[in-house]
């Protein structure tokens, strides 16, 4: 019987009726699943160990998700621990599956706990998990919010930061908000919540601006460097104008001459790239 043709109580019940599996037994299985994809050797050992997986969804019960999908999410990762067992381990099938047993549950969780996805990494997933239960702790004790030693304590555990701390404690204080929703619920027409976000992108009319002097001082740039000679462009090209300049013994040794040579050149280049700029700049301005 499966979630989708009985109900989740029914299912509960057939799964703690089913037989245990000697030691023995749960390894012929496990072979004649793995060598053979025996159908039926897959169906009596996932059968045998769905109580299990009734056990581990029952700890996540709390999320606020229904029972009937934490167990089918948690068969599902039943399913993909008896794709990857080795039997010839000497391991105890039930060890191995509760880690993707639990995974998967955690996985449902995290993706519909919240529209906002969050717990992509796996210290991330373990900081929702361990806050959580903490912050269920804390209300079971009467305690108030965790305190800033708290999340220092919290951080190091886990191996994220403090910010990282604050930030999963926060989205856990509260539910998940519209950024359409009004400002002012009870005024249909206020502001919605994201016209008060801030664009960290420049202005339209800065932007622009930025465009139209980049592409002048570039055009000027081009003029100024026909005042050059064809050993000057080169050195100017080499030193200035890539990535990776050029150092001053190997432009020397390509062009034959003592890297204080190469030096004198370069610096006439610039004198002359400097003239002409500042020519072509009052132009411009004499122009406008």
């Amino acid at each position: 019987m499966s979630l989708e043709t009985g109900s989740p109580r029914h299912f509960v019940k057939a799964a703690m009726a089913a037989p245990y599996l000697e030691r023995e037994e749960e390894h012929d299985l496990a072979v004649s699943w793995r060598t053979d994809h025996d159908e039926k050797a897959l169906a009596r050992l996932a059968a045998s160990h769905m109580r299990l997986v009734i056990s581990i969804a029952s700890r996540f019960r709390h999320f606020g998700l229904p029972m009937g999908d934490l167990i089918q999410e948690g068969h599902v990762g039943l399913l993909e621990a008896a794709a990857r067992f080795e039997p010839e381990r000497n391991v105890r099938f039930s060890t191995y599956a509760t880690w993707w047993i639990r995974a998967s549950i955690q996985d449902y969780i995290l993706r519909n706990w919240s529209i906002v996805r969050g717990g992509t990494s796996s210290t991330q997933k373990a900081l929702f998990f361990n806050l959580r239960r903490l912050r269920a702790k804390m209300a079971r004790n009467g305690s108030g919010s965790p305190d800033p030693a708290m999340y220092e304590e919290i951080a190091s555990a886990i191996g994220v930061s403090k910010a990282d701390v604050e930030l999963m404690n926060s989205r856990l204080s509260a539910p998940d908000t519209s950024l359409n929703a009004p400002v002012i619920e009870s005024d249909a027409a206020a502001a919605d919540r994201q016209d008060f976000l801030p664009c960290p992108q420049p202005l339209q009319d800065q932007t622009v601006s930025e465009t139209i002097d980049t592409d002048r001082r570039t055009r000027w740039l081009h003029v100024a460097l026909n005042e050059l000679n064809e050993r000057e462009l080169r050195i100017v090209r080499e030193r200035r104008l890539t990535e990776d300049g050029a150092t001053l013994e190997s432009l020397g040794e390509k062009l034959g001459i003592s890297k204080e040579r190469v030096r004198q050149i370069e610096n006439r280049a610039l004198q002359k790239l400097r003239s002409a700029l500042l020519r072509d700049h009052e132009r411009a301005v004499f122009v406008n």
